[in-house]
């Protein structure tokens, strides 16, 4: 094998494997929903949005449609930054202020609901896409009245828990917190703020404790069920969550989410371009005009960048047998990942027309 060709297989195979890890740091989706206890848009999904069961679900459907349901686990804001109360208005808290997801601020006392005691609970939260963040549980004050539209004012001031990064169990987030005392219909509040993006996720889950405020026995509400993972997959080909880059209200108040296909596309090109230089014609001729194009390159990539790079560091959350997938980044980090898998790319091929000349020259020399 002549020197040209083993530049060449080092080449090849060396940029193969660096493409492709950067590329693995391309961010995908975050998403989920509380399930213990259920949230509203969850108990609805599980009872199918085609055909729901319970009043309240039938009623949210009507008001935003199926598919608000099929995307369960994206009640987002995707610039949120910890601003919540700022860009949610009242009576808006379930939806996140989101017009596709108004049928979950529907103001209504037979909302499916979770039975709960007072004092400690562990709390689920089905994470369909993982991350790195925060959780933050609130509940409604003494008093509360589910028929009417839930404001800021009518939550607790402080969470009543709250965790960073907690542990992975089986594809959910695990997590404990002190319930107060309360009695009666209630409702909880998650927040779910990522510390790798300014993302965050909304829930509303309907509980009712074993007395009301007069000390009767409270009435029988409809019994909230979690989607199990059939039902996941069922609807998983309806969703419009990260298809085609994230899915959400057209217009784009979703998360800071790329399109992987787009990025994969680019790198893919990229890596063509590298070989395409590797398999040129071997003659005379045709390799003193690939060595013009080369070092034309060659002036090209010396050019300096536009972008910047950054380095993000990460700690990876307690796991129990699960391995956290570390999608987390901003917007750029796709960019970023394919700009790398650019420059290896024309690394190579300099390297590759440096060492190319050489064994040209030596064997003109050698005649």
């Amino acid at each position: 094998m002549t020197a040209r060709r083993k530049v060449a297989a080092i080449a090849s195979v060396g940029i193969a494997p660096l493409a492709l890890a950067a590329l693995g740091t391309a961010p995908a989706a975050a998403h989920g929903s509380m399930t213990d206890p259920v949230s509203r848009v969850s108990a609805c999904y599980a009872e199918g949005p085609e055909s729901p069961r319970s009043a309240a679900c039938k009623a949210a459907v009507a008001a935003s449609g199926t598919q608000a349901f099929y995307d369960w686990n994206e009640v987002n804001i995707g610039d949120a930054a910890g601003r919540h109360r700022a860009l949610i208005p009242d009576g808006k808290l379930c939806s996140a202020g989101r017009d596709k997801y108004q049928g979950l601020d529907l103001p209504r006392a037979d909302w499916p609901s979770s039975k709960l005691t007072s004092g400690q609970h562990s709390f689920r939260y089905k994470g369909t896409a993982p991350h790195k963040g925060s959780f933050e549980l609130y509940i409604t004050k003494d008093g509360y009245d589910p028929t009417k539209p839930l404001k800021w004012s009518d939550l607790e001031e402080k969470p009543f828990a709250k965790v960073t990064n907690p542990t992975m169990d089986n594809g959910d987030y695990v997590f404990d917190g002190a319930i107060p005392d309360k009695s009666g219909r209630h409702l909880i509040y998650s927040i779910w703020q990522r510390s790798d993006s300014p993302e965050a996720f909304y829930t509303c889950s309907d509980v009712v404790f074993g007395k009301d405020s007069g000390g009767e026995a409270t009435a029988p509400a409809p019994t909230a069920s979690a989607p199990n993972q059939d039902q996941i997959d069922a609807g998983s080909d309806k969703s419009t969550v990260d298809h085609d880059g994230h899915g959400g209200d057209e217009g784009g108040d979703h998360g800071d989410h790329s399109d992987r296909n787009s990025d994969e596309g680019t790198a893919s090109k990229d890596a063509k371009d590298a070989k395409d230089a590797k398999d040129a014609d071997s003659s005379p001729q045709a390799r003193e005009t690939q060595d013009s194009k080369d070092a034309a390159s060659a002036d090209e990539g010396n050019q300096p960048q536009a972008n910047g790079t950054s380095e993000q560091t990460s700690e990876q959350p307690a796991t129990t047998g699960v391995n956290l997938a570390e999608t987390g980044s901003d917007s750029s980090t796709s960019y970023l990942a394919v700009g790398g898998a650019a420059t290896l790319a024309v690394g190579a091929a300099i390297l590759f027309a440096t060492v190319r000349r050489r064994a040209t020259a030596t064997g003109r020399s050698s005649r």
